[in-house]
């Protein structure tokens, strides 16, 4: 299995819209990677390692897939509907990271 990671800096000046992320943009994905996506997960950051400091990312997501390649396979073909809806929610680029899951 692997986990995709997409992940967005908590910059000054950043937006972000949780409810939107989670309520709409999530979703969207979820419909449009279809069986591609096992499950996913959303973070809300709270805050960073030492007791006052902000988080590191303000928002991020975790997309469950059985291999790279069905995620490729369902991520891929929507790609710029999927993109194209991000500006709804932040002003941030997105950072992305693949990894396998090594314990679930």
């Amino acid at each position: 299995m692997i986990k995709v990671s997409v992940m967005y800096p908590n910059t000054p000046g950043a937006r972000f819209d949780h409810d939107y992320y989670r309520d709409e943009h999530m979703p969207l994905v979820k419909s449009l990677m279809g069986d591609s996506c096992r499950h996913y997960t959303v973070d809300k950051g709270l805050g960073g390692a030492t007791p006052g400091s902000p988080a590191t990312y303000i928002g991020m997501c975790h997309i469950f897939c059985d291999s790279l390649a069905a995620f490729q396979g369902g991520f891929g073909p929507h790609v710029k509907q999927i993109m194209g809806d991000v500006a709804n929610y932040t002003n941030l680029t997105p950072v992305m990271q693949i990894s396998e899951v090594v314990v679930g």
